[in-house]
Parts: C-alpha cells; structure tokens; sequence
C-alpha cells in the first residue's frame, strides 16, 4: 500500500509529465514582462491566402472552359489551383510521412492527383479548394481557444507604477521585487499580487476569478495582477513576482491542460492511423475487383478517388480536441481550471463528492455565535471584558471575540497581569477586577463549580457544534459560544451538487459532533468525522469501491493525500495550498464552492457534445461511404469533398460552444 506521501509524488508526476502530453512551448507569460508575440503575417494568414488564390485559378479556368477558350489555358490555371490549394497539404502530408504516419492531407492529395490522373482536373481542383477552404474555417475556429489564452496574456500589464526612497517611478513588471509599494489609479490593471495598504475601490476580478460583480478591496484584503481597479486609488504591497502571480499560474496551467490529450482522443489518435491504412486498402480493392469484372477504368478509378475522399476520418479525429480545448478554455474563462483533457473526461463520470469540512464548506475562521450571561450581565459588557483580556493574545478563538466586539462597536477596557496557561486560558486584572477565561479544563483547575444549567448548555453547544469559552472570576459570569462559519456559496452548491444526482460526504479531522452541525445545516449525505491524513485516504478507496468514481475536494496539506487517491482532485485556488494545488487536478479559482456544480455540468456537456460529434462524423462517413458502394449517380467527387469537410467544420462549430457554456438555472 502506498503512503500518502508516495501517493502525492505519483499524482505530482502525472500531472507535471504526462507521456501522453504533446511538446509545448514555454509559458511566456511566466517570463516577466513577456507579451505573447504576434504570428508571422505569413504564418497567419498563409492558408487564407492559398485558398483565396486556389479560388481564383479554379473560377478562371471553369470560366474558360465553359467558354471553350484555349484548352492549355484551362489546364494551366487549373494547374495553379493544384499548386495553390495542394502545396501546404503535400508539405504536411510529407511531414507526417517521415514519422511514418498516413493522415489526411495524404488522402486528399492522393484524390485530388488521381483525378488529373484520368482527365478530370476540375473535380481535383475543385476537391482541393474545398479542403483548404475547410481547414482554413477549421483554423480559425479552433483559434478561439487559443485567443483564450492570448488573452489572459494580455490582461498583464508591462510596466508599474512604484514608490520607491519617496520617488514616484514607472518601471517594467519584471523589476518588482517583494514588499514593492505599488500605485493603482482608477481604472488601471493591477501588476502584481499583493494587499491593500492603503485606499478602498471595488475591483473587477473577473479575469482572474470569474466573478462577474466587482469586490470592495480595502486594508488588508489580497488583490490579484490582470484585476481592474474601478473608482478608488490603491496602494499595493507587492507579495509575489511576476512570474508567481495567480494570472501566471492560470495561463501555465490552461496552456499545459491543452497539451494533454483526453484518453477518448488518444484512442482516436491511434485508431485513426490503423484507419488510415484500411482506408488505402479499401481504395486498392475499389479498382482492382471491378477491373477483374471488367467494367470501365475511368469510371471505377473515380469512384475509388470518391472513396478515399468521403472515408477519410478528419472529422472523426478532429470532434473531440474541437470539443475538449474548447471546454478547457471555457472552463478557464469562469475561473475554473481543468489540468488537461483526462481530467474533465472524469469529473463527468464521478459519483460522489467527498469535500472538506474546514476551509472549503467553512471559512476556517471561527465567530461569536452565542453570548450567554450567567449573573445578570448583559451581553455587551461580558464580550467587552472578554476583549480586554484576548486583544493580545493571537489564538483563533480570542481573535474571533475580539473582532465580534469591534463589530459591535464595543469600548475595550485595559487589562493588566496577564498570566496565561497554555491550552487553558488567561488570568487578568481589569480596574481592579481579577477575571479568567478559558475553557472547561481552565476552570476545573481553579475550583469552580459547575451548575446542571451550565452543564446542559454546555452540552447543548458543542451538539451544535459550536466551541465555548468560560468568563468568570469568583464565579462564572457568562459563556461565549463560537463556530466556524459557513462558506456563503456552500448551501447553494450541496444543493445543486444534489440536483445532480451526486452524494456528498464531509471528511473532517474535526470533532463529530461539530461535523455533523455542518452537515445538518448543508443537507450532506454522509459524515466521517476525526480522521487523520491516512485516514481520508482509506476513507476515499472505500467510497470509491462503494460507490464508484470520486471526486475530493481540500485545501489544505492534510488534504493532499485523499486529493491524489481520488479520481479527480480539486481545490480552492485561493484558500488551498501550494501542495493542494499542485496536487489537484481541478482548480476554483474563485474560492467560490457553486464552481464546484458548474465544473461537474460543463465536463457532462463535454461529454455529450463529444459524443454528438462522434456519431454525426460516423454516420456522415457511413452513409457516404454507403451511397459510394451503391454506385449512387449524383456522388461526385465535388459532392463527396462537400460531405467529407462539411462534417468537419460542423464537428468544429459543435465543440466551440463549450467556449461560451452556462449553466442552466
């Protein structure tokens, strides 16, 4: 049995090498100051122009073939349209070929010479125009998904402005260094990560996040660079180079996830080579049978160049990148970070979801939820002393009582002679007054007695779920009672993660009884409650033999282990930690958990367009093929292009919906 370490290294692997990844270029964004580099004109506009000028040659020469003009001027434009619309075809083919694979642009040359082979180079020239017409709407197609990552590249800006010795300087983003003061004016992109020391705005984070209402940044609070600062001024501390920022993460992350082929389209991949070659075969059977019976040279060679033109596989190969890039981009655009094609294949089979109680379904930070006099004391004054004597201290529990008296707007008195006992509580004296808070330990210890009433609401809280303090001094005065809040987008998200027909278990190191307060509150399924890193790990293998493929959701480096031994991890891209992100194979990058639906729904509807592709380009294919072997009459070798890269460019269209996918509400 692996240890969860072991576990971790081995999901860190594949997601950092996957052997079945294509070579990528590096990540320019990760390079500071790197803007993405403008293609070539030739490079980019190169198939456009062969087809246009395909077009050209082929209308002339049908021009002056109808009009019976000079027969070698016929065959001379009709020879440009070959050179035209056939050059970056052969050149491709003969690439291919030299690593030994046959595709498509082999097949369509082959047609299109085995036409002028036996007299008829307008259907050649024709079958080579519509094929690079088709691969020219098929590049510009496919383009929007890359213009999603040429985009985020865009959205970081070149050049801050910093202070630096009390000096105003503009400077490029590759020369800022940590604890930088930076100076955001309205409506200026933010350069870097860093918190607001200084002003308040709103801050669209849309890019980043994909939240599409603004939030109000003010002391305190992180920013992200590629963000738009709306009204306020900011000043900005810089917390993270360039090349760190969460904007470089996602470009890194998106562009290595589009590397990654989906397990559907490997077995494509492979099926399309062996395919290929039946193709050929096929097409040496179609001449040479009907030759045996006699029939007609001409006649049976056209109809096999028809054949080899209507049974190529274009669309078939090209329906699932169509759809799966397309979904990865889509994904990225609402904050949702898919790490490669395998991963959104299996978050669309999953089962269960299994979620983290701290830092994914609650903040991870605690709040005062009761305040319960025991003497007489209102509510105010007892959190006021409570204040006093935990303004100093840094524990979870004191920062969450002193934050609930600021709230209220409470005056603090001064406390003094703390004595503090470590993992009980504290001992002060205010105006003369010596008081003690702490928990149930602290105050055994000193001999104070509990009545059946403060017992039973003892009791009562920690069933809730809730964590209580002690504020007394010869007797208890009062009980503060704290929890975990939710996460506000948790209810939402159970529930839509229900309608989906999902379970969803908590797995918590924490007490069972605060787990099951949470869950009652959310509607979750099932609770397993106490359990060590190890044991979460365990606790997914059983799920998954119970129930089928899994999906864990964490944030933290106690997470990381079930993360790795689930089907798909995922994690929250602000909250979780650098070994959670690493770790996962889904990333929230808004920290908003109703992502966690929409990442489940838009890796269903992959699927599905997938599979609409997959059975159109087949049935397109059969039936063409069908109406071939029945000799139909009106299956011209034209016709047969039209059908061939018609299916393709459909197959493409499909999959770039995805781009723009929304759930239905």
């Amino acid at each position: 049995m692996k240890t969860p370490n072991g576990v971790i290294e081995e999901k860190l692997k594949v997601n950092q090498t996957n052997e079945t990844a294509e070579p990528t270029k590096s990540v320019s964004c990760c390079v500071p100051n790197a803007q993405p580099e403008p293609e070539p004109f030739w490079e980019r506009y190169r198939l456009v122009l062969a087809t246009a000028l395909c077009a050209s040659f082929l209308v002339t020469g049908i021009t002056l073939d109808v009009l019976k003009i000079s027969q070698w001027l016929v065959y001379l434009f009709y020879t440009g349209a070959y050179i035209a619309g056939g050059t970056l075809s052969t050149l491709e083919a003969l690439r291919a070929l030299r690593e030994g694979v046959l595709n498509v642009n082999f097949l369509m040359v082959t047609a299109a010479l085995g036409a002028a082979f036996i007299g008829d180079p307008r259907d050649g020239a024709i079958l080579l125009f519509l094929f690079s017409l088709s691969n020219t709407l098929e590049h510009f197609a496919m383009g929007r998904t890359r213009q999603a990552i040429q985009s985020l590249m865009k959205l970081h800006p070149n050049e801050a402005l910093v202070r630096r010795a009390n000096q105003e300087l503009i400077i490029s983003v590759a020369e800022l260094k940590l604890g930088d003061m930076v100076l955001v004016k309205p409506g200026e992109r933010l350069p870097a990560d860093g918190k607001v020391v200084k002003g308040n705005s709103s801050v669209d984070q849309s890019p980043i996040t994909g939240e599409s209402i603004p939030v109000e940044k003010e002391f305190g609070n992180d920013v992200f660079a590629g963000t738009i600062n709306q009204q306020g001024y900011l000043e900005i501390e810089v917390t993270k180079l360039v090349q760190e920022t969460t904007l470089a993460k996602i470009i890194q992350l998106v562009e290595q996830a589009q590397a990654q082929r989906a397990p559907t389209q490997r077995l494509l991949d492979r099926f399309g080579s062996y395919y290929t070659w039946g193709v050929l075969g096929a097409t040496a059977l179609a001449i040479l049978i009907p030759l045996a019976f006699g029939q007609v040279f001409h006649h049976v060679f056209y109809r096999a160049m028809v054949l080899l033109v209507v049974a190529s596989p274009c669309a078939l190969v090209i329906s699932v990148p169509a759809s799966i890039l397309s979904a990865i981009a889509g994904g990225a655009r609402r904050g949702v970070l898919f790490k490669g094609g395998a991963h959104l294949e299996a978050l669309s089979t999953i089962k269960v979801i299994a979620l983290d109680k701290t830092g994914i379904l609650t903040t991870g930070k605690p709040r005062v939820t009761d305040i319960i006099s025991l003497k007489g004391r209102d509510e105010n004054t007892l959190l006021g002393l409570a204040a006093a004597i935990e303004k100093q201290s840094e524990h979870p529990l004191a920062n969450a009582i002193v934050t609930a008296a600021i709230e209220r707007k409470l005056i603090v008195p001064e406390a003094t002679q703390f004595q503090s006992s470590t993992g009980l509580g504290v001992k002060a004296s205010i105006n003369g007054q010596e008081l003690y808070i702490g928990n149930e330990k602290f105050f055994t210890t000193l001999g104070k007695t509990f009545t059946e009433d403060i017992k039973h609401k003892l009791t009562s809280a920690s069933a809730q779920g809730k964590t209580c303090v002690l504020l007394g001094d010869s007797q208890i005065l009062g009980i503060i009672a704290m929890a975990d809040t939710l996460r506000p987008s948790a209810p939402m998200a159970i529930t839509a993660l229900h309608a989906l027909g999902l379970k969803t278990v908590m797995l918590t190191g924490d007490s069972e009884s605060a787990a099951k307060a949470i869950a009652r509150q959310l509607g979750i399924d099932e609770v397993r409650a106490q359990l060590l890193p190890e044991d979460k790990v365990q606790a997914v293998k059983a799920l998954q033999e119970k129930y089928g493929p899994i999906a864990m959701i964490g944030d933290g480096v106690n997470d990381a282990p079930a993360l790795a031994s689930a089907t798909v991890g995922i994690t929250l891209g602000g909250a979780g930690t650098d070994v959670a992100l690493e770790t996962a194979d889904v990333v929230l990058m808004a920290d908003d958990l109703q992502k966690l639906p929409f990442a489940v729904q838009l890796s269903r509807q992959a699927r599905r367009v997938v599979k609409q592709n997959l059975v159109f380009a087949l049935s397109v294919i059969i039936a063409l093929i069908t109406a071939n072997l029945l000799n139909a009459p009106w299956l011209t070798l034209p016709l047969g292009v039209v059908g061939h890269e018609g299916s393709t460019v459909t197959v493409v269209m499909n999959g770039l919906r995805l781009l723009g996918y929304k759930t239905k509400n």
